[in-house]
């Protein structure tokens, strides 16, 4: 007979079948069906149906073989390895990976280069296909996973291989036929690298991909991120105002062809694009409902929508307050015109936007969610600060309140001597942190609630958009 080394069950979900016929901590799952259980999305497939036989290694040695009527519900069980299989590292060498650019001596989670398929949808991380096996994509397609986000960067096969340094990288761009004839719903990455594949290249990209749509619902253009850190590496350098306006121009012209024949704009440039060109932001609608928000795709856009939402109804409550928000330097301009809306409506309420620069990385990266601890302390440590500082969730480690060089949010507070509130995403939870404490950030407490039993990170690579990007 077989043996299975299956996984060990984590923990079991109060008054739910598995907790009913008695399994618990420490147990194993070996079978279900009598077949092996490779990974989360084969057990979830395994147990969608009115019937199954699990078979059990108990803590205490016995083998239990349990027929279950589940009526396709989940059996409530949690595994140590949420994944329940070891997550699959990157086989590329990309040019303009941001992990080849962080300096030594972090945690070793930062380091991890991932580039797993399932974590396209557990995550929504971006993957460039060329870990995927057939296997891998007959699964994709069998137990109807989607969206898949892919990173496409371009579809030039010679120059894919010479940026994701890996001859199998060209090959990998057919897999996106099988799934376009499998009618599985897709989202697209390109990382744009001035003189790599930009300009023609980026045309030839965006008129290849558009005979997938709408099996490919989106398409994100994002700029090349660029830190101190690159000695040794590809010679890159960031876009310039006029590339970046180059590149607005060529994007927004598809999106009037691609809109006129399929009712969608398909193709989108991140904001980062629109505030190096000094380009005024595009209007709500052009977002096709925001599919990209995570890859820097109208974030900024959503958040004054937001914003102006949860205004509009309240009035001035008489309080005084000073606050100060700190923010990396491409959102700050457009907190400080939500922070203005809010004074103009309260009046009593003082409230400064303070944009920090990234010393850690490099003046170049000026996104909140690469700010550090230190950087941020030695920003505002001669500062009055008023009564609170305001943080973006982004600058913490998700389920976490630490930042990238792990000082703790409280080692931070105790440094600059406020209190430090960290604020959920959205344009309507910054409105309401201007106006009030954050609830769950109070001392001890944790502000996120990750749900018990859920997939854990194989490093920092979270968020749709790749850090090793």
């Amino acid at each position: 007979m077989k043996k299975y080394s299956g996984h060990k069950i984590k923990s079991v979900d109060p008054g739910s079948i598995a907790d009913q016929l008695e399994l618990e901590p420490g147990d194993v799952l070996l079978t279900i069906n009598g077949q092996e259980v490779e990974d989360i999305f084969d057990y979830q497939y395994k147990l969608n149906n009115d019937r199954v036989t699990v078979e059990v290694l108990k803590k205490n040695g016995e083998d239990w073989e349990l027929d279950i009527e589940n009526d396709y519900s989940d059996l409530g069980l949690n595994f140590e390895n949420g994944l329940m299989s070891d997550y699959r590292s990157c086989s590329n060498d990309c040019v303009f990976c941001f992990i080849d650019q962080m300096p030594p001596g972090m945690r070793d989670t930062l380091y991890f280069k991932d580039d797993d398929s399932r974590l396209s949808f557990l995550q929504g991380n971006y993957v460039t296909l060329t870990n995927m096996s057939d296997h891998d994509l007959q699964r994709i397609i069998t137990f109807h996973l989607a969206p898949i986000n892919i990173s496409v960067h371009t579809t030039n096969p010679e120059l894919r291989c010479r940026m994701l340094h890996n001859r199998f990288a060209g090959e990998a761009l057919k897999k996106i036929d099988t799934l376009y004839e499998a009618d599985t719903p897709m989202n697209g990455q390109i990382v744009l690298c001035p003189g790599i594949n930009d300009g023609e290249e980026l045309e030839r990209t965006i008129r290849d991909l558009t005979k997938y749509v709408p099996v490919m619902q989106s398409l994100s253009v994002v700029p090349v991120g660029v830190t101190k850190f690159r000695n040794g590496l590809y010679p890159l350098r960031c876009l310039t105002p006029e590339e970046a306006g180059r590149t607005i121009d060529q994007i927004e012209r598809w999106q009037k062809k691609i809109y006129a024949e399929h009712g969608i704009h398909f193709v989108q440039a991140s904001d980062e694009f629109y505030l190096l060109a000094g380009r005024p932001l595009p209007e709500a609608e052009r977002y096709d409902g925001y599919i990209q928000l995570e890859n820097g795709v109208g974030m900024l856009r959503l958040q004054h929508e937001e914003a102006a939402s949860a205004l509009e109804p309240l009035r001035d409550d008489g309080k005084k307050e000073k606050v100060t928000i700190a923010t990396g330097l491409l959102a700050a301009p457009y907190i400080e015109k939500i922070a203005k809306a809010v004074m103009a409506r309260f009046p009593g309420r003082e409230i400064r936007v303070i944009p920090v620069k990234n010393r850690y990385f490099g003046s170049q990266i000026t996104v909140s969610g690469l700010l550090t601890g230190q950087d941020i302390r030695d920003a505002l440590l001669s500062l009055d600060l008023g009564n609170r500082l305001l943080l973006p969730c982004s600058m913490f480690r998700s389920g976490e309140e630490v930042f990238l060089d792990d000082m703790t949010r409280t080692e931070l507070s105790d440094a600059l001597g406020v209190r430090v509130d960290i604020v959920p995403e959205g344009g309507d939870s910054l409105v309401e942190a201007m106006l009030s404490p954050v609830r769950k950030n109070l001392p001890g407490e944790n502000p996120y609630e990750p749900e018990d039993g859920g997939v854990p990170e194989p490093g920092e690579n979270t968020g749709r958009r790749n850090p090793a990007e």
